[in-house]
């Protein structure tokens, strides 16, 4: 049983990629990367090796360099859910931003969650390796810094921490919702589209003209 949780990771990514991108996995191939994920985590809990640095709570640390603003858009009467984030380096003011629709998971709190996974992928992806994350989800920054206390979540903190590995320096911070308007526009735009879809580009998208 202990490789169950990748295993439902795997699944639930292969849906993913049939959903969007038309791509069908060979259920030997789910079994045999979910025995390596698996594997791998147990060594890595062995060896116990602290690779990031310590998380902050509070927005009280400069933010200077690369800061991309997170937040997820979910209502239980609905069944979609809105992904968004805002980036912007604080010194040159290069901009970027993201906006998912995606079918609704089971709590807001999941919602958060992908939220965060979706701006970690698009920073990798874009070379952003120096980045401050800041969400006016408190739960997330806890569940970030003590996923243990969190078995709910647990594959979807899991891949938090593989994706918190290949950056040089992360870290995330609670900001109030007052300061995180353009990443909460970007999630609940989303959230209002019909179907699966993402944007991902330097100006706002068409349907969201006000976002500045």
């Amino acid at each position: 049983m202990r490789m169950y949780p990748w295993l439902i990771w795997y699944i639930w990514k292969s849906r993913n990629d049939k959903v969007m991108a038309n791509v069908d996995w060979d259920p030997n191939e789910i079994i045999i990367k979910a025995t390596a994920e698996s594997s791998a985590w147990v060594t890595a809990q062995e060896k116990n090796v602290m690779l990031c640095p310590p998380l902050t709570t509070s927005g009280e640390s400069p933010r200077t360099g690369d800061i991309c603003q997170i937040d997820g858009a979910w209502k239980e009467t609905e069944s979609r859910a809105g992904l968004g984030w805002f980036y912007l380096n604080m010194n040159t003011q290069e901009k970027l931003m993201g906006t998912r629709n995606l079918r609704r998971g089971i709590s807001p709190l999941q919602t958060e969650l992908e939220a965060l996974i979706w701006a970690m992928h698009c920073m990798l992806r874009h070379n952003k390796l120096l980045t401050r994350f800041e969400t006016d989800c408190s739960d997330v920054v806890k569940m970030v810094s003590t996923p243990e206390e969190w078995p709910a979540f647990a594959i979807l903190l899991d891949e938090v921490d593989r994706c918190k590995r290949r950056f040089t320096s992360f870290s995330i911070a609670h900001i109030p919702r007052t300061k995180n308007t353009k990443a909460d526009k970007l999630a609940r735009n989303a959230r209002a589209l019909p179907t699966d879809g993402y944007y991902v580009n330097s100006v706002s998208p068409i349907w969201i003209p006000e976002l500045v």
